[in-house]
């Protein structure tokens, strides 16, 4: 089998794994567990903190001491295996601390596959460029096949979901001593490192544009866990009204769900267009704008009449979630030196991805307790518009930035 198919299904699972719960388990906690949303937050605030701190540390490892194949593989098997204890436990004090450990073995696994990746093409003399992003791209497939599996055998009210998870992770475990060696840093490359938890980029805050672009990324970020904790468990509700009980979308949430997945697939091949034609200013702000509509659709619709609302609301997330985050990392990748700009991706993650979402994952937990649906998603929505309104106020874009490196996208 050649490299590149290899990698197709290195990517296939890694994504798998994290489709077979992200998006049903908020259900499970709420419909079946019956969490408060407080609580359902905290769950996938567990992503931004692993995020936080973990991929560092695991990059750290595979540069300095375990080939990155074989760190993917000792990841996945105790991701794995705390995915089978979570599933055993049914009360928040026990079940939490379970899933956070799991997540962070989880989480930097998605830049260990990278690095795989990207090392065995190398190795082959293909073009990263031009040959990683159509095996990225079954990552999203496997995310959607194994979410939809989890969805259609039922498994997106139970525990069940969590050992499909950990089956996925024990296949990729031992799938990933397979994979091509990637070569740790020589001693002589090692004494180069300087600043290997990229605390130097921190320092573009004294840049006041700089500054108010992270803060707006931390802001928007705020946003990004919000549907996959609570959508779930928010169509599962229209359960409880007799007219509903027989839709489609009742029946199949995570069937309905999956459109926003598809939906990012498409929206991934529209940047570099969008990109050349608007800037990248005009397109953060379209993504904000996304955001209000997903939110307010999801508040308007219903399984019945307005599941038209639901469909779209499912549709618009490709520009929401990829317009966001790939024109935010080209305009880091733009505005920065090259000898930080490793450094600065980390820190646009740790804001969007890290700080961002664990606030907003906690803070849309206390808004559904108070509020309850759907008058929370309206406040989500009337949050994003706010934002996005004072991004157009203070963030200035200089125009030889918007211009420069769009020609390349």
């Amino acid at each position: 089998m050649n490299i590149k198919n290899r990698l197709i299904i290195m990517n296939f699972l890694q994504y798998a794994v994290w489709g077979a719960w992200l998006i049903s388990f908020g259900g499970y906690l709420g419909g079946t567990l019956d969490f408060t949303g407080k609580q359902i937050g905290s769950f996938y605030a567990t992503m931004g903190i692993a995020s936080l701190f973990m991929p560092a540390i695991t990059g750290i490892i595979a540069d300095k001491w375990i080939p990155a194949q074989k760190l993917l593989s000792i990841c996945h098997l105790i991701s794995g295996a705390l995915l089978c204890a979570a599933a055993t436990q049914t009360t928040y004090n026990t079940l939490y601390p379970l899933m956070l450990a799991s997540v962070c073995f989880y989480m930097p696994t998605i830049a260990l596959s990278n690095s795989v990746a990207y090392s065995a093409l190398n190795r082959a003399n293909l073009d990263t460029v031009k040959h990683f992003p159509p095996i990225r791209v079954w990552g999203t497939i496997g995310f959607i096949a194994s979410m939809n599996i989890v969805g259609f055998l039922g498994f997106k009210d139970s525990p069940n979901q969590l050992y499909f998870a950990a089956i996925l992770s024990f296949i990729l475990a031992a799938y990933a001593l397979s994979l091509p060696n990637c070569p740790i840093a020589t001693p002589e490359e090692q004494a180069k490192m300087k600043d290997p938890f990229g605390l130097k980029a921190f320092a573009l805050f004294k840049q006041p544009k700089m500054a108010i672009f992270f803060i707006f990324c931390m802001l928007l970020g705020a946003s990004l866990q919000i549907t996959n904790a609570f959508a779930t468990d928010y169509i599962n509700s229209f359960n409880d009204i007799p007219a509903y009980q027989d839709t489609f979308a009742v029946k199949y949430p995570i069937t309905l769900i999956s459109l926003s997945q598809i939906s990012e697939t498409v929206c991934i091949l529209l940047i570099p267009f969008v990109l050349r034609k608007f800037g990248i200013k005009t397109v953060m702000l379209i993504s904000m704008v996304a955001w209000v509509l997903r939110f307010g659709l999801l508040g308007a619709g219903n399984p019945g009449s307005g599941v038209w609302m639901l469909i779209l609301s499912m549709l618009v997330y490709g520009v929401a979630f990829d317009f966001f985050n790939i024109s935010g990392s080209l305009y880091v990748d733009q505005v920065t030196d090259h000898n930080m700009r490793s450094s600065a991706q980390g820190l646009f993650m740790i804001m969007t991805n890290g700080i961002g979402a664990i606030v907003g994952s906690y803070a849309a937990g206390v808004v559904v307790d108070n509020y309850g649906w759907p008058n929370s998603w309206y406040i989500f929505a009337g949050y994003a518009l706010v934002v996005a309104i004072l991004f157009a106020i203070f963030f200035k874009e200089e125009k030889k930035v918007s211009n420069a490196k769009l020609e390349n996208a």
